[in-house]
């Protein structure tokens, strides 16, 4: 008995052995399997030489478009610079004339130098100024926005009131506050303007005709 026992400690010190022996087996099988897997894959996804040269003509195509897109935007660009490339310092400009209209609305309204010569003098310099500024913005292709007479346009002019006038359409430009301005086809700033309407009391009147007409009908 006492050997017997014996033999089977033996075979149970043995049996750990065994088990990693088996662990590194399956291990090893494991990993060929997925080694097996991926070769496979990979198999699956090679192309044929007719594929590869059609993805690699479609990168091509996809690459040459981006790089026309953006020669296309480069060229609009510099263009706009060209073109546009003082817009802002043209914007800014117009406060020139602003405020010789203003300075020159400011002394004639002066009680102490009205109807005298050295108003008449300083005028006559503010208009120079002003006719040598537009005819710098002229060659610069800023011209003025026709205002006066025209009809109201939201484009190009800013309503600031309606004036009753019978003898102008309604909607028609009476007045300029402020004169506008055009860069080639970019508006600058739009002209601030008054517009005619018609007087009230004419209104009231075709009011009344009307009203009778219906009664009498």
């Amino acid at each position: 008995m006492e050997k017997e026992d014996l033999n089977n400690i033996e075979e149970n010190q043995d049996l750990p052995e065994k088990n990693i022996d088996a662990n590194e087996n399956d291990l090893t099988n494991n990993k060929e399997n997925l080694e097996d897997k991926e070769n496979l894959e990979d198999k699956e996804k090679q192309s044929t030489p007719e594929e590869e040269i059609n993805n690699l003509k479609d990168k091509l195509a996809r690459t040459f478009a981006e790089m026309e897109n953006q020669r296309r935007r480069f060229e609009k660009e510099r263009e706009d610079a060209f073109e546009y490339g003082g817009f802002a310092f043209a914007k800014e400009s117009l406060n020139l004339l602003d405020n010789l209209e203003r300075s020159k609305l400011s002394l004639e309204n002066d009680e102490n130098l009205k109807n005298t010569e050295t108003l008449k003098k300083v005028t006559e310099h503010l208009d120079i100024v002003s006719k040598d500024i537009v005819s710098i913005f002229k060659k610069n292709n800023i011209e003025p926005i026709k205002s006066i007479n025209e009809k109201l346009d939201p484009n190009l002019h800013q309503a600031m009131m309606e004036i009753e006038d019978d003898t102008k359409e309604p909607g028609t430009i009476i007045q300029e506050i402020q004169k506008g301005f055009m860069m080639k086809d970019r508006l600058l700033r739009p002209s601030l303007v008054g517009v005619s309407k018609k007087k009230l009391e004419e209104k009231s009147t075709d009011d009344n005709k009307s009203k009778q007409n219906g009664e009498k009908q």
